[in-house]
């Protein structure tokens, strides 16, 4: 269970939760439904990129979200009423991402928002959230939420942010790949992110980037951007989104060919992308960053072997009904984790409804630490609650005849940073 500040009461609802959730879960669930003190449901307004370069994710957010909606429903839900899953696709666009926001909370009733990915959707859609004073829960992996560039409405509770995990990988990178560094990533908000803070990541430990190549992420042919890679680049750092990410990583080893610098990567330039395609042999004995191992490692932790199971995944990532469906097994657990979140909010302030909004936000401003479970698959977490942000494991998996074995897995301590914010100072 996630640990709270101590002082943070829960308001008389689990000082009978003891003694009360044996009998509980022996109850059928209408039972359970029933005895809550109202019928209606909890409404989670899921913003999820069904369509344009975020489709992928969207699937797989989607897959998670209602894997894990159904765990919590048939465990009696949150404080006795079921999570219902409020769908509104933003087609990953950040004017159309606002306008979801506000039918969430005018149109749909919904308590929360929550799930969206890409940064240039939070950063469009946030401000309304914050408007609308509508919990903004996002699983995007953007320093916008940490940064202060938002509001106290929006919080990353599921999820690490790329300052982080890239201060975390830097001096892996610099101590057993190379100091000279080209850096190939989208550009938008993600991408820049990357850029800024990898820059300043790889300096601290003497290295240097020598070439910084922005692509559009909406961008389907990618070797007219390979030339201006520098000939003395020890390293390429790679990250790529969108529904061309096989393209672009085929292209690289075209480019290339038998001659290449050490390649390390973010897994985002393969999410949803079987490793074994025809065309990408040539990553062998390269590296990437992973949010959570795609491919099943040898010391698989019940939480995890527990995860695959309920989303539908088997141990190489794809789906248990069609090898051929890649997940994005990176990111995706952060829908997971965020709704678990989200519910030990909700019962640590008794929630009941819209006038409890700004309870639950203290709520999960109040907790701390996040053991490794069912319920936080992906590993161990510490949240700052002034920050909004988590932090977590890091891992760095390096690709072997095909399969990503983790060679190194960070300490949460390397991907802490100084505060930038303290959102709990911000009025409601």
């Amino acid at each position: 269970m996630t640990k709270l500040i101590k002082g943070t009461t829960r308001r008389g609802a689990l000082k009978t939760l003891a003694g009360g959730a044996a009998g509980a879960a022996s109850l059928p669930l209408w039972a359970r439904f029933a005895d809550a003190q109202t019928s209606e449901p909890i409404k989670v307004g899921f913003q999820v990129h069904r369509t344009g370069i975020g489709a992928a994710y969207g699937r797989w957010y989607d897959r998670t979200t209602q894997a894990a909606a159904k765990l919590i429903n048939d465990a009696g839900g949150i404080n006795g009423r079921m999570v219902e899953i409020v769908a509104e696709d933003d087609g990953t666009d950040p004017k159309r991402g606002a306008e979801v926001v506000e039918k969430f909370a005018n149109q749909h009733g919904c308590d929360v928002g929550f799930g969206t990915l890409f940064s240039h959707v939070v950063i469009g859609s946030a401000p309304r959230a914050g408007e609308l004073k509508l919990p903004y829960f996002v699983v995007s992996e953007g320093h916008h939420v940490a940064s202060g560039m938002l509001n106290r409405y929006t919080l990353q509770p599921g999820i690490t942010d790329v300052k982080s995990q890239v201060q975390a990988m830097a001096p892996y990178v610099s101590e057993n790949l190379g100091k000279k560094v080209t850096m190939v990533f989208p550009d938008f908000a993600f991408g820049h992110d990357h850029r800024d803070f990898f820059t300043s990541a790889i300096e601290a430990q003497g290295g240097e980037v020598l070439e910084h190549i922005a692509i559009p992420p909406s961008e389907t042919s990618f070797t007219k951007y390979f030339p201006k890679i520098p000939r003395e680049t020890e390293v390429l750092y790679h990250v790529m989104v969108g529904p061309a990410v096989l393209t672009f990583v085929k292209e690289l080893g075209e480019f290339f060919g038998p001659s290449r610098p050490e390649m390390f990567g973010f897994i985002d330039s393969l999410e949803a992308v079987d490793l074994a395609s025809p065309g990408l042999e040539y990553l062998n004995d390269t590296y990437f960053w992973e949010g959570n191992p795609r491919h099943a490692q040898e010391d698989q932790s019940e939480f995890d072997k527990f995860f695959r199971e309920q989303v539908g995944v088997d141990d190489r990532g794809a789906s248990v009904s069609d090898a051929t469906d890649v997940s994005t097994y990176a990111h995706m657990f952060g829908c997971w984790e965020t709704l678990y979140t989200l519910k030990a909010g909700m019962e640590a302030c008794d929630y009941k409804g819209p006038d409890d909004r700004a309870a639950l936000i203290e709520a999960v401003e109040a907790m701390t630490e996040m053991p490794h479970s069912n319920e936080h698959p992906q590993g161990a977490k510490q949240f700052n609650g002034k920050t909004h942000q988590v932090f977590g494991h890091q891992y760095i998996s390096r690709v072997e005849d095909g399969f990503l074995k983790r060679v190194h897995t960070t300490s949460i301590e390397d991907t802490l940073y100084p505060d930038e914010v303290d959102y709990t100072t911000q009025s409601f």
